[in-house]
């Protein structure tokens, strides 16, 4: 079974960068000089998805705007002789097949995934969340895809987390290791105590999907928050599928864009790595920091 679609949500309100998402989608703010949602389109079209369909929600607009076609601005491109601009715009509306759908009510990640079973139908699918950036040089996708077209059986990216942050995931309880960092699952768990947590293994926002998880939607009963949670219907898969859940063990360089600190950390990282801008940008970084530790020690000691 090939992969060859992917489910992107992105119907959240962003309520953590308010008042910057009051008007616009979170998905939409930029890390560099890219919507973060970009990244992540670009990331499927990587590991070979040739269809993608974006759940979205009211407000949204701007995302279709800028995955559309936008005459106008080639046209003025074209008369100015900006190829390079030119040739960059266009990519971004002919790399994929992209459709949308919406979420029309907030009931959870799971419930997002739900409503793009039409549109799948009987297949593998991916999912890639918006707020989760993977790093460009990272093949996480496409490990992910080759997991699951070698065992059949769902496949989840999952990184270890200080025991502390757990209770911010759903929580993987590991059993046998199929593969080098591959394992199949005896358990997840959505946001545990960290006490009660059966790993410090965290579940991430990737996800190669059988498409038995719609039936374990449909039997999965809203959970923490209120809401129909992609985690407790992995559950169900866990405990009920033949095939059962394997997690896959990543630890390559992700950002969660959802967190003020780690989108500032993203925007520095690949700034810092551009060929472009970055010789310059790490130049001034350097001088930054080194003015704030000068700064910092004519203050003296911190008095408590």
């Amino acid at each position: 079974m090939k992969v060859r679609k992917a489910v992107i949500p992105a119907a959240g309100l962003g309520t953590r960068f308010l008042p910057a998402t009051k008007a616009q989608p979170k998905e939409m703010l930029p890390l560099v000089d890219k919507p973060s949602i970009q990244y992540v389109v670009e990331e499927a079209v990587g590991a070979g998805i040739e269809d993608i369909l974006i759940v979205t929600g009211r407000g949204k607009q701007a995302i279709e705007d800028h995955f559309d076609r936008s005459v106008e601005l080639e046209q003025l491109l074209t008369d100015k002789g900006d190829d390079d601009k030119l040739e960059l715009v266009r990519h971004i509306s002919d790399m994929a097949q992209v459709h949308y759908i919406r979420q029309k009510a907030p009931l959870g990640l799971g419930h997002a995934v739900s409503v793009a079973e039409q549109h799948v139908g009987n297949e593998p699918f991916a999912v890639l969340l918006g707020d989760d950036v993977i790093d460009e040089g990272e093949k996480l996708l496409s490990d992910l895809v080759t997991s699951f077209e070698r065992h059949g059986a769902s496949v989840v990216a999952a990184m270890e987390v200080e025991r502390s942050q757990i209770k911010a995931y759903g929580c993987v309880d590991p059993a046998d290791e199929v593969e080098p960092g591959l394992f199949r699952m005896a358990d997840v768990v959505e946001k545990p105590d960290p006490e009660e947590a059966p790993s410090t293994l965290a579940v991430i926002g990737r996800y190669v999907l059988h498409p038995e998880i719609f039936d374990a939607l449909r039997a999965t009963e809203p959970g923490a928050g209120n809401e129909i949670q992609i985690t407790d219907a992995l559950r169900h898969l866990v405990q009920g599928s033949e095939r059962g859940v394997l997690a896959y063990a990543f630890t390559g360089t992700r950002y969660d864009a959802g967190d003020k600190n780690d989108y500032l950390r993203a925007t520095v990282e690949l700034a810092a790595r551009r060929d472009d801008i970055g010789p310059e940008f790490v130049a001034f970084l350097r001088r930054f920091v080194g003015d704030l530790d000068r700064q910092a020690e004519a203050r003296g000691p911190a008095r408590h």
